[in-house]
C-alpha cells in the first residue's frame, strides 16, 4: 500500500477545468470524465482506481464541450464578418480615399483588421485549452471594436437616409457583438492581466481622442471650410460690321478658385442680356437673352486651388441703331462639386448628349428631361470614403443645360442610380440635403453691365478711325 500513489481531483474553476496531481504532483487539468480517463491511462493508473475528490464528485463537470464549441464558433465567425469588412474599408481608402485623413482612417481599419483576425484565430484556445495567456483580452478588445464599428456604420446609414444591403449586416453585427461582450465579462476574459483598470482607462481615453480627431478632421473642418469661387466677366472693345447692320460686344470671362479646396466644374452658363428702357433689374421677362451658353470646357473639369480659367466671347447684335437697349449686362454661373467629397467617373467628361439622342436612347432609364432643346451630362459619383460607399451607396449626376433661347439654365440632379423620377425644376429639402452632402451648389459671378449707347457710341468711334474719317480736331489758334 506503500507504493500506492494517491490521485486527487481538484474542484472545478469558473473556466470548467479540473486539476488533477498524483502524489500531490500536478498532472494536468480535465474537463470531463473522458479526459481524465485518457490522463490517468497515460499515467498508469486504472480509471477505476480510488480517487480523492475535491469540490465535487464524479458527476460535477460543470464544462459542456459541445456549448462551449458553439460558442466559440458563433464568436469567430462574428470576429471574421468584422474583419472582412474592415478590411474592405482599409485596403480602398488607404490607397484611394480623396483626402490624406481617409488614408490614414484606411491604415487604422488595416490594423484593425490584424487585431480581429487575430481574435478569431485566438477562440480555439480561449474555448479550448487556454495555453494563450491573454487570448481571452484579445478577443474582447476584438469584439468591443466590432460594437463600435457597427454602431458608427449604422448612424452613418440611418443619417445617409438610403437603405444598402450592408444595413443588414449592421443589424446583426450589433446584437452578436453584445452578446459576445455579455459571455466574455460574465467569464471575466481579462483575468490574468496586470492592471486591467487602467488598461481600459487607457484604451477608453485613447479611443476617445481618435474619435475626436476624426470627427474634427472628417466634420468639423470640411463643415466649416466652403468653396470660394471668383467668376470676373469684362466687357471688351465693341465692333460694327462694314455695313454696320451687327455690334459685336467681344467679352473675357475668367474664373479661379480662390479658396483651399479643389472642385469638379459640373457645368457653365452666361447669359448677355439687353434691358429696355423702363425696365427695372429684376424684371426678367422684359430682358432679352442675347446670347448664352457654357465657357468652360469640359465639363467636368477638376478646378484646383489657385488655379484659373480664361475665355473669350462675342456676342451679336443685329440691327443696333433699331435694338431698343438701354444697357446690355453679363451674367455668369457654375455649378461645382467638392473633389473632397466625390469622384465623377470620366462618362461624364466625355458623353455630352444632345436632347434627340436622350429621347431617342431606348436603354436609357432616366425620365424625359426638360422641354427641348437641351443637352445632357451624365456621370456615377462615388463617395470620398468606402464607408460612405456602404452607408449611401453610389450616386448619378445628370447635368441639363437647355437651351432655349427665352430661357437657357442649368439644372442638376443627384440621386441612386436606379432613381427614376420626374423632371422638376424645383428641389426639394431632401434633394437639397443630398447636394450638402456633396458639396454641390452653383456660384454666381459678379455681374458686368454697360450702356447700350455708350457701346454703339465706341463701336462707332472705332469704325470712323479704321476708316481714315475722323475730323481733326482744331485749336484755339487756328484758322476758322
Amino acid at each position: 500500500m506503500a507504493n500506492t500513489p494517491v490521485v486527487a481531483v481538484g474542484a472545478p474553476d469558473a473556466f470548467g477545468w479540473r486539476k488533477v496531481t498524483i502524489d500531490d504532483k500536478p498532472v494536468g487539468k480535465v474537463r470531463s470524465p473522458r479526459g481524465l480517463q485518457k490522463l490517468l491511462r497515460r499515467s498508469g493508473i486504472p480509471f477505476s482506481f480510488d480517487i480523492r475528490w475535491h469540490g465535487g464528485d464524479s458527476t460535477v463537470w460543470p464544462d459542456h464541450t459541445c456549448r462551449r464549441r458553439i460558442c466559440a464558433l458563433l464568436v469567430a465567425i462574428g470576429l471574421l464578418a468584422t474583419a472582412y469588412v474592415f478590411v474592405r474599408i482599409g485596403i480602398s481608402d488607404a490607397f484611394t480615399a480623396l483626402t490624406y485623413p481617409g488614408r490614414i482612417t484606411g491604415v487604422i481599419f488595416l490594423l484593425l483588421t490584424v487585431t480581429e483576425m487575430a481574435a478569431a484565430a485566438a477562440t480555439f484556445d480561449y474555448w479550448g485549452k487556454r495555453r494563450i495567456r491573454y487570448s481571452g483580452t484579445l478577443i474582447l478588445v476584438a469584439a468591443a471594436a466590432s460594437l463600435c464599428a457597427s454602431v458608427v456604420l449604422l448612424f452613418v446609414q440611418i443619417r445617409g437616409g438610403r437603405y444598402t444591403h450592408w444595413l443588414l449586416l449592421w443589424c446583426v453585427l450589433i446584437p452578436w457583438s453584445l452578446w459576445a461582450l455579455s459571455v466574455l465579462i460574465h467569464d471575466r476574459a481579462w483575468k490574468g492581466l496586470p492592471n486591467p483598470r487602467r488598461i481600459a482607462i487607457g484604451v477608453i481615453i485613447s479611443t476617445l481622442l481618435a474619435f475626436a480627431n476624426l470627427a474634427y478632421t472628417h466634420v468639423y473642418i470640411p463643415a466649416t471650410t466652403s468653396p470660394l469661387m471668383e467668376i470676373t466677366p469684362v466687357f471688351g472693345a465693341p465692333a460694327l460690321n462694314e455695313e454696320r447692320t451687327k455690334l459685336f460686344v467681344p467679352f473675357h470671362i475668367q474664373v479661379k478658385n480662390t479658396g483651399r479646396i479643389p472642385v469638379y466644374v459640373l457645368g457653365s452658363i452666361y447669359w448677355v442680356r439687353g434691358q429696355p428702357a423702363g425696365a427695372k433689374p429684376q424684371d426678367a421677362a422684359r430682358q432679352r437673352v442675347i446670347k448664352s451658353d457654357e465657357f468652360i470646357q469640359p465639363s467636368g473639369r477638376p478646378l484646383n486651388p489657385g488655379e484659373e480659367w480664361e475665355e473669350d466671347e462675342v456676342a451679336v447684335i443685329d440691327r443696333p441703331a433699331e435694338a431698343p437697349y438701354e444697357t446690355i449686362k453679363i451674367e455668369t454661373e457654375v455649378w461645382v462639386a467638392r473633389k473632397d467629397r466625390m469622384a465623377i467617373n470620366d462618362d461624364y467628361v466625355t458623353k455630352r448628349k444632345d436632347w434627340t439622342v436622350v429621347q431617342n436612347e431606348k436603354t436609357d432609364k432616366l425620365p424625359p428631361g426638360p422641354d427641348p432643346p437641351y443637352y445632357r451630362y451624365q456621370g456615377i459619383v462615388t463617395n470620398s470614403n468606402e464607408i460612405l460607399n456602404m452607408t449611401r451607396g453610389r450616386q448619378r449626376i445628370t447635368l441639363w443645360h437647355t437651351t432655349d433661347p427665352a430661357r437657357p439654365f442649368l439644372f442638376v440632379q443627384l440621386g441612386p442610380p436606379e432613381e427614376n423620377k420626374p423632371f422638376h425644376p424645383r428641389y426639394s429639402p431632401k434633394e437639397r440635403r443630398n447636394h450638402g452632402r456633396y458639396g454641390l451648389v452653383p456660384v454666381r459671378g459678379s455681374m458686368a453691365q454697360k450702356p447700350f449707347a455708350e457701346l454703339l457710341e465706341k463701336a462707332k468711334a472705332l469704325a470712323e478711325h479704321r476708316l481714315g474719317t475722323v475730323t481733326p480736331t482744331q485749336g484755339p489758334g487756328s484758322a476758322p
